[in-house]
């Protein structure tokens, strides 16, 4: 809880020097709330289980949401989500699995790394690419499975 808690808050620090300002964190924002909501909502099970999803959703909308997610609407963000839980769950080590809004016209791929363990947790490493107006962004992560099913992304 407490990366998860982390990865949000250090999105909202803006640094001149790097140009990442209001806008980046007004998106991780959005993103993480969204993300939180929408994880929240499509993991079944009781509260345990919906805590989990929500968090693993806050901060994959917060990595989502930086520069990438404020130009994604509420449906893409479903469609990233439910693309990058497949992908982490039952995708192949370095095959890409797609997702497409025909509606925006927004899409991606998601390419899960090998498994691993990690102190007795199955991980992954991830790249998810975005393609907006078709130009990709690119973002990168780990997640590890919870005893519960759910995926919580770390560091």
């Amino acid at each position: 809880m407490a990366s998860g808690l982390a990865l949000t808050l250090a999105g909202c620090a803006g640094d001149p020097a790097t140009g990442v300002g209001a806008r980046e964190q007004t998106g991780t924002l959005v993103g993480a709330l969204g993300g939180a909501a929408l994880g929240a909502a499509v993991t079944g099970g009781g509260t345990g289980s919906k805590l989990a999803g929500g968090l693993a959703g806050a901060a994959i909308g917060g990595l989502l949401g930086n520069r990438i997610g404020a130009a994604m609407d509420d449906e893409d963000r479903r469609r990233a989500y439910d693309a990058q839980m497949a992908a982490l769950e039952t995708g192949r080590s370095g095959a890409p699995v797609s997702w497409r809004n025909p509606d925006s016209g927004r899409y991606g791929t998601i390419v899960p790394g090998p498994a691993y363990d990690q102190g007795g947790q199955n991980c992954r490493q991830f790249t998810h690419t975005i393609y907006i107006d078709g130009t990709p962004q690119t973002a990168r992560g780990t997640a590890c499975r919870n005893p519960d099913g759910s995926w919580t992304p770390i560091g």
